[in-house]
């Protein structure tokens, strides 16, 4: 353990400790006592019931339709398949077209859910807060020119004598030699305190990380603000939430809804873009049901650390990886845990909070399995004692997003074996296709795409707000296109997924590797071997033409997503056709940003920029927007 003084003239690399008790939780049998939390919205139930009889109401209403169709001419073993994966795929498209209705009428009407911290009123602050940045052999200077620009936004926005920067290290020896000297030269001039500790033995990763520090120093601290190495945040945005938390003791995390910073290739400027135009309106919506048992996203989120310490001590789970061992996926059992012992749990929608996004297809597919893993376990801590009703919905929906891959494809192969006994039978009128009822078709049209029309709607609304998003035609050629992509992305992402649960099945754990963040263009070359089980998907819905035409119709959208599957991931990989969709304004998002070094991070003069998430919310920091 890096403990040891600075060298002569350097500031400490640690503050003195203060330990503080964190015990490991007993997830089942009797849950530990609750404290009284008054920051619960009136009216949750009623929202929650209300989400969930529209989900059910659009599930059966469809289900029902299908199912009469299928048995004009009795139920074949097939079609009763076909019900069984229809039901629970149709019922979670709804879930999530109901939950962004919600929000998208939310933020049209003007109700403006969650809060800004503007003016960051650091004189009310009584606390000390730790910024903590866990790192693992990331790019040295891209994560000390963001330190260094948050440590000098938390200074001006006046926050320098109650909150102190920690960087935590779990790089390798080598790397860490490089890290402490950039730490060495910028401790020396930074306007705040900035501390630096690299772990010898990485002991279960992020969330081991994080509890050493706590049980090390986390007495010192009421609140930690934890971010990820790609994570920014501003000034404003870092002493506002302190702020908050002084004024309400009885919540124990707030999450922000970081914005997509720093994009360069096609697939990041795609992504940010997406993130901009409809993440508000998913988040809000998110934010209306969940209230004080909103999620713990794992950074760009301030948490309180007695809190922290007394209820997500993490037990090891029973058996080997990839499905037992250490919690993969932290942050969602970390609030559940919260949630137990009564802390409130908010989710805040402010601006100022940013991260960066993986910048190939494939850098998102290594990412994407190892949430699989930790997610697929949480499907074993469902049925822990004591969690709330909510934080066990979290829980269900973050394992199930990654069953719904395998749940589409086994639908599509019955459909087509339906195609195929109709075919051999003789009877073409079997067709599953041709007997599903136009509305239901329709409906599922809507259900998939209505969001994306939702998030033009929200942005044509504003005028300032659409001029920041390069004005109507820019922003709706951006929706067109990224509506091509992401359909041609869906099944391309559906069989990554399939290929990875199927590695966990067999037993093959997610590795810990530095996060490649850096945009590298992948030749169409390099990537083919790895696409071959795409391109022979493809075929084989290709051929489906020699069945039936009409299967072959439907089937096309997705048989050319595998198809193309290569260049896909070749093409968005290259920042050369970001840059060129910028400048035609394709993309375009609020402007926000600034580089320092080099790494691109958050202009204060920008926070008030219109459009975006920030604009949205222009109010005043107020506990009432947490229903207290």
């Amino acid at each position: 353990m890096t403990d040891r003084a600075a060298p002569g003239g350097q500031p400490p690399l640690l503050p003195a400790e203060a330990p503080l008790d964190m015990p490991v939780q007993r997830l089942f049998g009797n849950a530990p006592a609750r404290r009284e939390v008054e920051t619960r919205p009136h009216g949750l139930l009623v929202k929650r019931w209300l989400l969930i009889a529209l989900t059910a109401v659009l599930g059966l209403a469809a289900s029902s339709e299908v199912r009469v169709a299928f048995s004009r001419d009795g139920l074949n073993a097939i079609e009763v398949a076909l019900l069984v994966f229809f039901v629970p795929l149709f019922s979670w498209v709804a879930f999530g077209f109901v939950s962004s209705t919600i929000g998208f009428i939310q933020l049209i009407s003007g109700a403006h859910p969650g809060f800004v911290p503007v003016p960051s009123p650091a004189a009310s602050l009584a606390h000390r807060t730790a910024v903590l940045m866990p790192v693992y052999n990331e790019d040295v200077d891209a994560v000390f020119a963001r330190v260094e620009a948050m440590a000098y936004a938390i200074d001006r926005s006046g926050g320098a004598p109650w909150i102190d920067f920690f960087v935590l290290s779990d790089s390798s020896a080598l790397h860490g030699k490089r890290e402490e000297a950039a730490w060495a030269e910028l401790a020396a001039r930074a306007p705040i305190a900035i501390y630096y500790r690299r772990r010898e033995e990485n002991i279960a990763r992020k969330p081991g990380n994080i509890a050493e520090w706590v049980r090390r120093f986390g007495a010192a601290y009421e609140n930690m603000l934890v971010l990820d190495a790609d994570s920014v945040m501003t000034g404003a945005a870092i002493v506002g939430l302190a702020s908050l938390m002084e004024a309400r003791p009885s919540i124990g995390l707030l999450q922000t809804v970081p914005m997509i910073t720093n994009a360069r290739t096609l697939f990041q400027r795609w992504m940010q873009f997406a993130s901009e135009a409809y993440g508000p309106i998913a988040s809000a919506g998110l934010l209306w049901w969940s209230g004080a048992e909103a999620n713990f996203w794992g950074h760009n989120a301030i948490v309180r650390t007695r809190a922290f310490a007394e209820s997500c001590g993490l037990p090891d789970l029973p058996g080997k990886p990839p499905f037992g061992g250490h919690i993969l996926s932290h942050d969602m059992v970390e609030s559940a845990l919260l949630r137990r012992r009564g802390w409130a749990v908010h989710m805040v929608m402010i601006g100022g909070s940013y991260e960066e996004y993986p910048p190939t297809i494939v850098d998102h597919a290594l990412r994407d399995r190892r949430w699989m893993q930790g997610n697929l376990q949480h499907l074993r801590l469902i049925g822990a004692s004591g969690l709330a009703s909510t934080s066990r919905l979290h829980l269900l929906i973050g394992a199930s997003a990654y069953l719904t891959s395998p749940g589409w494809l086994l639908l599509l192969l019955a459909t087509i074996a339906q195609v195929a006994m109709a075919r051999i039978g003789g009877g073409i009128e079997g067709n599953v296709l041709m007997t599903v009822p136009p509305g239901v078709l329709a409906l599922t049209v809507l259900l998939l795409f209505g969001p994306k029309v939702m998030g033009l709607v929200w942005i044509l609304a504003d005028a300032r707000r659409c001029a920041a998003f390069g004005g109507p035609w820019r922003a709706l050629s951006s929706v067109l296109v990224e509506l091509v992509l992401s359909t041609l992305f869906a099944p391309v992402s559906m069989l990554l997924q399939i290929k990875a649960l199927l590695g966990l099945l067999l037993g093959i754990p997610s590795q810990w590797n530095a996060q490649n963040r850096d945009a590298q263009a992948i030749a169409v070359r390099a990537i083919l071997p790895a696409m071959r089980d795409h391109i022979l998907l493809g075929l084989a819905f290709a051929a489906t033409v020699w069945l039936d035409p009409v299967t072959a119709l439907w089937l096309s959208p997705i048989t050319l997503g595998l198809l193309t599957a290569p260049w896909l991931v070749s093409l968005t990989s290259r920042e050369d056709l970001g840059e060129a969709a910028a400048r035609r304004g394709l993309f375009r998002v609020p402007a926000r940003t600034m580089r320092v070094g080099r790494a691109e991070v958050p202009d204060p003069a920008a926070e008030a920029a219109p459009g975006g998430m920030g604009s949205a919310q222009a109010q005043p920091v107020s506990a009432k927007a947490l229903g207290a």
